[in-house]
């Protein structure tokens, strides 16, 4: 779960994590939200590829990406467990 946190610490992931919830996309089509290089979104991608967040899938001639949402619940579920936490041990102190 720690290269989840180091990928989702960079804005420019966390927006593709925010293109991609709405659907699976291309490089192409991911690029086209960012004024950088292409090579520059390919090394976003494989960042989020590294830390398990995205999935990519060869369809024809074009890899697609999409949100691999167990990383992201798991990643979800610790910050509810911190919180869960935190309001217990609010709740004995008083």
């Amino acid at each position: 779960m720690n290269e989840a946190f180091k990928a989702l610490a960079d804005p420019t992931r966390r927006k593709i994590i925010t293109l991609l919830k709405d659907k699976d996309m291309t490089a192409g089509d991911i690029a086209e939200h960012f004024s950088m290089t292409k090579p520059s979104v390919s090394h976003h991608l494989n960042g989020l590829k590294q830390a398990k967040l995205i999935i990519d899938e060869r369809r024809g001639q074009h890899i697609w990406y999409s949100l691999n949402t167990t990383v992201l619940q798991e990643a979800l579920g610790w910050f509810l467990d911190i919180i869960s936490y935190q309001d217990k041990r609010g709740s004995d102190d008083q």
